[in-house]
């Protein structure tokens, strides 16, 4: 056990060690068209940040400041967004947040082709960087989390490989690893999105899924990345065979993941549906929110655009600029409209006499007059006509966008140009 007296220095001499890579070259199919054109952790969340922004702030957060980022899939809006928000780290200390694109490095033709194959094809800069400990991070989850004490565990266990983990609905297991544990949480199961996941003993209909955050000693990782790189029938992935594969020769350990202050579950989401991301977001709108953004002790770090205050002009009969239980970013103007239970991102434009209910709307939108959007994600840029109205009649909605199976409505710019066609 770390002496409590010496948690603070040893955890911050752990961090130092330690090199993050995220991975973050993922599409994100379930987005539908939101991911046309960008990775999924480009995504916009949260009135003014990037999905990306949260693994990333988690780092700095943690004093981990050595951040290699890999990128594949649609990256230009994730590269652009990293060049102009993440060049605050002091490179004169040692610190900084790289991008590495996919570059087919081992002399073959083929992209990365899995989570554990993505590492692999940089050893080299891995190496390089020369680091006691590899933190591995998926760059598509929302969430807080301090990884010096998941460091810090992993040390006190002597372990191999310690993968961050959650308490989740059975149901929705099966979108994530499973593991199964011993009293001292070593995983002695794992599964990949296993049709019929395992659930914990005594929490009926809970299962234990992986965060896809995981750390390696240096050695163990580089031992496994070369045995996997040359095996006959491997996906090159952590979940699917790295962690199966070292589960009876190594200490592979499972380090729950709570809620510092209250010690319960802690706020963990994988934005990666329509329904799931308009939620998520909607949800910074209550009261007291899962996730506290107004955390400073724990801030999270983004471009910060030079945009003026959002603004509410008009305060005539029928004609008045207002929100209620909302969240409107700076450089909005709602002018004459009403904005209830919404998330309005940068630089949105309400012109008058519209509704906007129940809705999430990414930056630089312009609605026009007497338009209602109801229980919708509007894009980037899009331009809403004129007296459209969208969430009103679910047959109408289908026909000229995409309805999710909760009902929410996706509204992108090609969609838009369909219809003025």
């Amino acid at each position: 056990m770390i002496p409590r007296a010496t948690t603070e220095r040893f955890v911050s001499k752990l961090t130092r060690e330690t090199l993050a890579i995220v991975l973050a070259g993922g599409r994100g199919s379930r987005l539908q068209e939101l991911t046309d054109w960008r990775a999924k952790p480009a995504v916009h969340f949260g009135g003014k940040f990037r999905i990306i922004d949260f693994p990333l702030s988690n780092c700095v957060n943690s004093n981990i400041r050595r951040v290699s980022i890999l990128t594949q899939y649609k990256s230009h809006s994730l590269n652009r967004h990293i060049q102009r928000g993440w060049g605050f780290l002091n490179g004169t200390l040692g610190e900084f947040v790289e991008l590495v694109p996919a570059q087919q490095r081992l002399g073959d033709e083929n992209w990365y082709t899995g989570t554990a194959d993505a590492v692999s094809q940089n050893l080299d800069i891995i190496r390089a960087h020369d680091p006691e400990y590899v933190l591995i991070l998926a760059g598509d989850h929302v969430y807080k989390m301090d990884y010096g004490t998941m460091l810090a565990a992993h040390v006190e266990k002597k372990a191999d490989i310690t993968v961050g983990c959650v308490q989740v609905p059975t149901e929705q297991a099966k979108a994530f690893g499973v593991m199964g544990t011993d009293e001292d949480r070593r995983i002695r199961e794992f599964a990949e999105k296993p049709d019929n996941p395992a659930q914990m003993p005594g929490a009926p209909g809970q299962s234990l899924a992986s965060m896809g955050i995981y750390i390696f000693s240096r050695k163990v990782l580089f031992e496994q990345l070369t045995k996997d790189r040359n095996l006959a029938g491997s996906s090159h992935d952590f979940g699917k065979d790295i962690i199966p594969s070292m589960i009876d020769s190594h200490r592979v350990m499972a380090f729950p993941f709570r809620d510092p202050s209250t010690g319960g579950d802690a706020y963990w989401r994988d934005v990666g549906t329509i329904d799931s991301l308009w939620q998520s977001n909607l949800e910074l709108t209550d009261v007291d929110p899962e996730l506290n953004l107004y955390d400073e002790d724990w801030p999270i770090w983004t471009i910060q655009e030079q945009v003026p205050p959002a603004k509410f002009v008009f305060n005539y009969e029928g004609r008045v600029g207002a929100a209620t239980d909302s969240m409107i970013a700076g450089g909005c103007i709602v002018s004459g409209s009403t904005v209830k239970h919404s998330v309005l991102f940068t630089r949105v434009r309400i012109n008058s006499y519209c509704t906007i209910e129940d809705s999430v709307i990414f930056p630089q939108v312009q609605v026009g007059r007497h338009a209602v959007i109801k229980k919708a994600l509007i894009d980037r840029g899009c331009v809403i006509p004129e007296g459209m109205k969208i969430g009103v009649d679910p047959e109408e909605d289908a026909k000229r966008f995409r309805v999710s199976p909760n009902g929410v409505v996706l509204v992108t710019n090609e969609m838009l140009e369909k219809i003025s066609e």
